[in-house]
């Protein structure tokens, strides 16, 4: 089902289509925005440059010299091809033209020192920290306005993105440790379950629903039933099996209120101890044998162990998981190609809601490197934003509950976030343990 776009600034005769599916929040223009780093083309650079310096030399150098310019030009030049490229590239798709409306018919620039954007498009970070400090406002909602964002917003690479990446990213993503994963976690996730409850829903749960019907709007109770029915028929879940959920949906967290909230529903629901438990620990803790489990889950939780550890997690979580068992394994990612904006919206999601979260990426072939064969993938990129946007309606109808405990800035930094994640995708992988 889509619907015939009209004409837009500057683009006179020209049509687009549109979906129009009620289930969704859809978006108004087709296009993508800003386009990709080449991968080949910055090794080129990376590699030229330091030959071009050594020609320039009144000497002759041998091969040792040149490789030890690359390592100490790689970052310099690595910088300014960033910084160039996510400038002045061009954009992925130049089919659909934006409709080219200044900057203030979008936003409101209420500190002078950014009134020199005026004309210009800003910078997505110089813009999203202005906004959570109340320097500027949307005019309008912020998701409509965030669907706009190509049409005022710029995605360079700015000096905080680069003190950022250089001071806090970078040092986390070498020295990524389990006491990390604790502070950084439970900062996150304990906050207060009210904070919680007032976008995702008296269910309290923190994972991706599935539409079922695209043609009305399923309530977001009926998105998560959904969603959790189709993991268990997934795991082909039957009495007796031996179960663990890491994260969690049913079993481990690093999250103390989560632990004793989970625990106080299942006892609310009649489940014993001895049929189900959620244990505050880290999976590496748990009390049980190697092969233990024949079923294991872990929904969007995998991001926040780090690239660094990535493989040595799979291959403990494969250790848990007896001969011929099934994991269903989900995680929230970005696209793989370098795209200026996914990059922007990386720092911006490690710096603001989940530090050390730098695994955002479709990631199979780690699994089959720790002895997991790929039954299935699935790309819930429409369900992620479905229910993002059902989230993002919930946040909005709660301001002022928001905004009277815990400030402005957590609203604003946390009704961003909603809106712009209704753009984002999720990989859902099935895996099996082989036989060892």
């Amino acid at each position: 089902m889509s619907a015939e776009g009209q004409p837009l600034g500057g683009a006179e005769g020209k049509t687009f289509r549109t979906t129009s599916y009620p289930a969704i929040a859809n978006a108004p223009l087709p296009a993508e925005g800003s386009a990709s780093f080449s991968n080949v083309q910055f090794a080129v650079i990376v590699l030229a440059v330091p030959w071009i310096v050594t020609k320039l030399l009144p000497f002759r150098i041998g091969w040792t010299f040149y490789f030890i310019l690359v390592a100490i030009l790689f970052f310099p030049v690595g910088m300014v091809y960033w910084v160039l490229v996510s400038k002045y590239g061009q954009r992925i798709n130049e089919k659909v033209p934006f409709p080219g409306r200044p900057l203030d018919d979008y936003i409101d620039l209420k500190s002078p020192a950014l009134q020199k954007w005026l004309g210009r498009k800003i910078p997505m970070q110089v813009f999203h920290d202005a906004y959570f400090d109340g320097k500027v406002e949307f005019k309008g909602d912020v998701l409509e306005i965030m669907e706009y964002r190509h049409d005022w917003a710029s995605f360079e690479f700015t000096p905080e993105m680069f003190r950022y990446f250089f001071t806090k990213f970078v040092p986390e993503v070498i020295l990524h440790s389990q006491s990390q994963d604790e502070e950084q976690v439970r900062d996150h996730y304990d906050r207060g379950d009210d904070f919680y409850a007032w976008f995702l829903g008296p269910r309290m749960v923190y994972t991706a629903g599935i539409i079922s019907d695209i043609q009305r709007m399923e309530t977001l109770e009926e998105l998560q039933d959904n969603k959790l029915t189709m993991v268990c028929e997934k795991l082909n879940l039957q009495k007796g099996d031996r179960m663990l959920d890491i994260g969690y949906v049913t079993g481990g967290t690093l999250g103390k209120n989560q632990t004793a909230f989970g625990n106080q529903r299942l006892r609310e629901n009649g489940v014993l101890e001895s049929q189900g438990r959620i244990l505050c620990m880290d999976f590496r803790d748990i009390p049980h044998e190697k092969g233990h489990f024949n079923k294991i889950s872990c929904l969007e939780m995998a991001e926040h162990v780090g690239i660094r550890r990535y493989g040595k997690f799979l291959r403990e979580v494969y250790n848990l998981l007896a001969d011929d068992g099934t994991m269903v394994f989900q995680v929230a990612g970005i696209r793989t190609n370098w795209q200026y904006e996914d990059l922007n919206w990386g720092l911006f999601m490690n710096k603001y809601i989940f530090p050390g979260a730098d695994a955002s990426l479709p990631l199979a072939w780690v699994l089959e490197s720790a002895n997991f064969e790929i039954k299935s993938i699935d790309v819930l990129g429409v369900h992620y934003s479905a229910t993002l946007y059902r989230w993002y309606l919930n946040w909005v109808s709660n301001k002022d509950k928001v905004v009277a405990k815990y400030g402005i800035r957590w609203y604003r930094i946390w009704v961003f976030f909603l809106a712009y994640s209704v753009i984002l995708r999720v990989f859902q992988l099935m895996a099996q343990s082989m036989l060892r």
